[in-house]
């Protein structure tokens, strides 16, 4: 069993940590995450920003440093970067922007077309939203037209999930992360993305799992496993996500 863990956060702080909703999260450094993931195998993933980060860059360009090449960095900016700080970033290892929409410290929804549009035409990244999905409705006329999306933590909601279904016919991916924050049937969730598009899913650990009721486990892995077959497993676990995060890297 090979893992491309998708969603992850290192939070670090001898970088700017801002409290976000009255809450602050834990330390926890790249040491922690590779400490907790010893018996994984973990082959490469995606660093995300959180919203306790902010629009810093140091945090996740020395976690990305430490990482090593198969590692990425999802991040969040201002749409009023520079063309050059993009670059500069894409060269470094960030892969994508996030948009913050369920906790706030992102670019604002509105400038989604804009930004992602941009980002993609400039560097290639996808674009990834923390929302609920029971909120797609308003936006998915705009993030189906989208060239590359992806939805944090199988879209959240049981409410959500027809409009997600929809948006995952069109091409957009989802983060198999998060089945102890979300408010759904996760087995149901799973079977229904993947029989949509078997392309679309990406599993992630989500450590350390913030503000989640219930912290990642090894049952969530497991629950995939006793759900899928084997080919159908490696392509959640692994390639799915390699393919989306570092297909670009000719890897």
């Amino acid at each position: 069993m090979r893992i491309f863990d998708s969603h992850f956060h290192i939070i670090d702080f001898n970088y700017p940590v801002i409290e976000n909703q009255g809450y602050l999260p834990p330390n926890y450094v790249v040491d922690d995450y590779q400490n907790d993931t010893a018996s994984l195998n973990v082959l490469g993933g995606a660093i995300v920003s959180g919203s306790f980060q902010g629009f810093d860059q140091g945090y996740l360009l020395n976690a990305l440093k430490q990482m090593g090449s198969t590692f990425c960095g999802v991040t969040q900016l201002p749409f009023t970067v520079s063309d050059e700080e993009i670059i500069n970033l894409n060269e470094k290892g960030v892969k994508a922007l996030r948009f913050n929409i369920k906790r706030g410290g992102s670019e604002d929804l509105s400038k989604l077309d804009y930004f992602a549009r941009r980002v993609y035409d400039l560097v290639g990244w996808h674009s990834e939203l923390y929302i609920d999905a029971k909120e797609l409705p308003e936006s998915a006329p705009t993030i189906e037209k989208l060239p590359a999306i992806s939805i944090d933590h199988l879209g959240l909601s049981e409410e959500g999930l027809p409009h997600l279904l929809k948006l995952v016919d069109k091409g957009v991916h989802v983060k198999a992360t998060g089945f102890g924050r979300v408010e759904l049937n996760v087995e149901n969730a799973l079977k229904s993305i993947y029989d949509t598009n078997p392309n679309a899913l990406m599993f992630g650990t989500d450590l350390p799992s913030t503000r989640a009721k219930r912290p990642f486990e090894y049952a969530d892995i497991e629950l995939i496993q006793r759900i899928f077959d084997d080919q159908a497993t490696d392509k959640i676990l692994y390639s799915n996500a390699l393919k989306w995060y570092l297909g670009h890297w000719g890897q």
